[in-house]
Order: C-alpha cells, then sequence, then structure tokens
C-alpha cells in the first residue's frame, strides 16, 4: 500500500466532498477552510498535479466563460483508484487511533 501524502490527503478528501463543483478556487476554498489556515494555490495545485500523475484524480475542462476571459475552469473528480486510496488511509488512521489514551492539551498527558 502507497500512503497519501498529509496534503494529498486533504486535496482528495476536498475533491471529493466538492464533487462535480471541485476546481482549483473551491478547493483551495475548502482546504483553507477545515485547516484553520490559508493556502497558496499552488500549495493546492501541486498535490492535485501529483495525484493525477498517479491517476487518483482526473481533469474535466469546463465551458469557457466571460467573467474568466473566455478561459475554461479545469475541475476535478475522484477515479477509482483515488477512492480506493482514501478509504486505505481511512482504515490506517482508524487501526492507529484504536486504544490511544485521551490527548489533553492542558491536562497531564
Amino acid at each position: 500500500m502507497k500512503l497519501l501524502s498529509r496534503s494529498e490527503e486533504i486535496v482528495l478528501l476536498c475533491v471529493w466532498k466538492l464533487q462535480e463543483d471541485a476546481y482549483g478556487v473551491t478547493i483551495r476554498k475548502l482546504v483553507s477552510e477545515a485547516t484553520g489556515h490559508e493556502w497558496s494555490i499552488g500549495a493546492i495545485y501541486a498535490p492535485l498535479h501529483r495525484l493525477e500523475k498517479k491517476g487518483y484524480v482526473r481533469t474535466k475542462q469546463g465551458e469557457p466563460v466571460a467573467e474568466r476571459g473566455g478561459r475554461s475552469k479545469v475541475f476535478y473528480k475522484l477515479s477509482e483508484k483515488g477512492k480506493k486510496s482514501l478509504l486505505e488511509i481511512k482504515k490506517v488512521h482508524e487501526t492507529v487511533w484504536v486504544g490511544i489514551p485521551s490527548l489533553e492539551i492542558n491536562g497531564n498527558r
């Protein structure tokens, strides 16, 4: 099993959550909201390009829009391989977290 990097995992989860609305700007917005940190557009596209190269996401060109100067959006969609990878990483997280003592920030642990 080849594990995803943390940024790949977060981006892939956001692509899945956004479904048909998954393109650079919406992915960046959701990732930033989820993590509480502002991600640069490059920090989104670098893992997206790796995920596409690995076969975890596919791209589709949208229709050109006037608001974008006639440019079209690139939409991202999970492939079956991407879905399988997310299920694998979820299983790893669940397995590792089982039996972990309670974490407290201002407590004794």
